[in-house]
């Protein structure tokens, strides 16, 4: 079982302090300039933490606004001290990084900022006496001087230019940058000599030049004493590239692994010379290469014994040379994953629940293709077979859709797993944090894309939650989001039945300031336009009825939107769809209950009280749909209305009085056994419900007794 650990009370301070500026440690200056307040001071722990978890409420969080001129609050190091900073996406401007500029960071790390230009490469110099760590892995428009314009030119200006227009740098080094020692220049663009920018670091132990050209690789063995980290992913290898990596004796971990097709074959020689060169190695990727079959034992001889990590039993003839079992070997998407002895204690791949989950963990942040492909792997397994590590596969697919919230493959995938890993079979190992967790994701992906795919999946794992409970929380949210679906009145039918359910069961058992709120947001037109374009086709289906339902249920107690449902004309659509659809028992009786909380509003009676609508109430009472219901609701509705008096009944036909005769009638011809479903406000009752009609007249007063009717369910 998973436990409800609550979030540190740090965490829940940071953000409560960032969603609340100006009530805690900023106030409005000049111009409206966010300062931070005199007598404030942050020491690095709590500065760190504060721009860090800016950067992810930015990123995953639809309600959080970003604050103008937010970094500009950590540029006096006098009252704030940053250290180690992560920022992330295209809300990452060169004024940001600019606004730090003061700071002694020892740890930079700026991941798909795309936004960034050459300016940011002159803030970086500015880090050079105190920087260690250092990744700029996706930020290639940070190698651009924007169309050769000076640095000073406008932001805006430069950031909608192609980088196909724009010239690279040339004038930038590391030079200076003496205590790099971890660096990361993932997608560094071709136009760019790496080997000129990375010659003047001198004590470099890590290095990621993934997806980097490298046609003369013999640079790199100028760190051949320190190198302890390699990662070449996507590379094109060659002999002198490989060669080259033999003789970086003291690597700890070398990745040169690929996901697009290459001439490269690994073979037997090569995984050998790499294994017999690199002697301290303790981590190797080789995912994506083609093995060819020289490298495994034949499979009689493996499939003897227990599966073993240890190295002489390795089933990969090039890994029986290790001195002991590697702590993690990538072989995702190659046939070596398969074999039996793997000399390794984590391995990637595709043979088993363990070696996905450990894809998806490896490959997220910096490799989505990867991540995806395992995503969609997981994905098999929950639906097909059975996942035994719930938990695990659950964070890590909750993991990756945020951090890829603008990648539609993973969306797609990760939202298709949620659906299988939230279900009714895995619902007791799950944390109420954990299922909040999943429900905000879910909504990010529908916020973010409007394909039907992602739409499709999304609307399904919600299903798979208690509604309201378990979705109040993001109550609004996810109301609007669900009305937005509805919209275009063409959209997709399975989208829009699910749409229709949840709407229904959203504002089903919940406070009617929570129905009052959701029927400003446009509700009642939403679905009434729904309706409309059912009757145009003539097809009475799940969405037809779970919008009447889903009426019925938002105007209960609701007097706002009662009226709301006569202002749009759902009185017109009442009467065509009862005038269209004669023979459907299920939705005259959510028609009608509809109606039923309409006459509840003394306000609005004066509306129903016309010859037509009278007439067709006066009709249904002697309806035997649906047991009595119809016939009941009907009576409820004609109840409200004649329990204003004779003065208020301003017409002449029909007989005031000959509609309470009808209603008596039929109130004596229902069966007093019946049980009905009644809901109200959620809670389940077995005590008696009394049903009173008060027909006032001069000499009479009738009240009727039903028998005890169980309240359960929802209308």
């Amino acid at each position: 079982m998973s436990r409800d650990n609550p979030d540190s009370l740090m965490a829940l301070t940071t953000a409560f302090c960032l969603k609340n500026l100006r009530r805690t440690l900023c106030y409005l200056g000049e111009r409206n300039k966010l300062c931070l307040r005199a007598d404030v001071f942050l020491p690095s722990e709590i500065c760190d933490k504060l721009v860090n978890t800016y950067t992810e409420l930015v990123h995953m969080d639809s309600n959080f606004e970003p604050q103008d001129g937010f970094f500009q609050l950590f540029s006096d190091p006098h009252s704030t001290r940053l250290t180690r900073v992560q920022l992330r996406e295209d809300f990452v401007r060169d004024r940001d990084l600019e606004a730090i500029g003061k700071q002694d960071l020892i740890e930079l790390h700026l991941t798909y900022c795309k936004n960034l230009s050459a300016h940011s490469l002159r803030t970086l110099t500015r880090f050079r006496q105190t920087l260690v760590s250092l990744s700029l892995f996706g930020c290639s428009r940070i190698f651009y001087r924007k169309g050769g314009a000076p640095l000073v030119c406008d932001e805006e200006e430069e950031e909608e230019r192609p980088a196909s227009r724009q010239a690279p740098d040339t004038d930038f080094s590391f030079q200076g940058f003496n205590r790099l020692r971890l660096l990361n220049l993932g997608g560094l663009p071709e136009e760019v000599d790496a080997e000129a920018l990375l010659k003047p670091l001198p004590v470099l132990t890590s290095l990621d030049l993934s997806g980097v050209p490298l046609p003369k690789a013999a640079f790199l063995a100028h760190w051949k004493e320190r190198l302890a980290s390699l990662v070449l992913y996507n590379v094109d290898l060659s002999e002198e590239l490989i060669n080259t990596v033999v003789e970086l004796g003291h690597l700890r971990h070398l990745d040169i692994s690929r996901e697009r097709n290459s001439k490269f074959k690994m073979t037997r020689k090569i995984l050998t010379a790499i294994v017999q060169g690199l002697v301290n190695l303790v981590s190797l990727d080789i995912s994506g290469h083609i093995m060819l079959d020289n490298c495994t034992v034949p499979h009689f001889e493996e499939a003897m014994g227990r599966p073993s990590i240890e190295p002489c039993k390795s089933s990969i003839y090039p890994f029986q040379e290790l001195k002991r079992p590697l702590q993690f070997l990538g072989l995702y998407n190659t046939t070596l994953c398969n074999v039996t002895h793997i000399p390794a204690y984590k391995v990637t791949g595709s043979k088993n629940e363990d070696q996905v989950l450990n894809a998806i963990e490896v490959y997220t942040e910096f490799r989505p293709e990867l991540a995806h492909r395992a995503i969609n792997q997981l994905f098999d397994i929950a639906r097909i077979q059975h996942c035994s590590q719930l938990l695990r596969a659950l964070q890590l697919v909750i993991a990756a859709l945020k951090c890829h919230k603008y990648d539609k493959s993973i969306q797609v995938t990760g939202s298709a797993a949620l659906f299988y890993l939230t279900n009714t079979e895995y619902r007791s190992d799950q944390s109420v944090r954990l299922r909040r967790q999943v429900i905000q994701v879910v909504l990010n992906g529908m916020e973010q894309y409007q394909e039907v795919t992602v739409q499709r999946n999304c609307c399904l794992t919600l299903c798979n939650f208690s509604i309201p409970e378990e979705l109040e929380f993001q109550y609004g949210r996810v109301n609007l989001l669900l009305l937005k679906i509805l919209e275009p009145v063409r959209q997709d039918e399975s989208i829009q039945r699910i749409a229709v359910h949840l709407c229904n069961a959203l504002v089903c058992q919940v406070d009617n300031h929570h129905k009052e709120a959701v029927g400003k947001m446009g509700f009642v037109k939403t679905m009434l336009n729904l309706i409309q374009k059912k009757l145009q086709d003539r097809m009475c289906d799940q969405v037809m009825e779970f919008s009447w339902s889903a009426l019925w249920n938002i105007t209960d107690e609701t007097p706002d939107n009662c009226q709301m449902f006569l202002n749009c004309k759902g009185m017109s659509l009442f009467l065509d769809c009862l005038k269209e659809f004669p023979d459907k028992q299920e939705l005259h009786r959510n028609m009608l209950g509809l109606l039923g909380n309409v006459a509840e509003v003394r306000a609005l009676r004066p509306q129903l009280l016309t010859p037509q609508f009278i007439s067709v109430f006066s009709n249904l009472l002697d309806s035997k749909a649906d047991g009595i219901e119809v016939s009941y609701n009907a009576c409820g509705v004609l109840s409200h209305i004649v329990f204003d008096g004779p003065e208020a009944w301003a017409m002449e036909e029909p007989l005031r009085d000959t509609v309470m005769d009808k209603m008596m009638e039929a109130i004596q011809s229902w069966d007093v056994t019946s049980r009905r479903n009644i809901n109200y406000r959620g809670k389940h009752s077995n005590w008696p419900c009394f049903l009173f009609y008060q027909i006032h007249d001069e000499k009479v007063l009738a009240s009727v007794s039903l028998c005890p009717w169980t309240l359960v369910g929802c209308s």
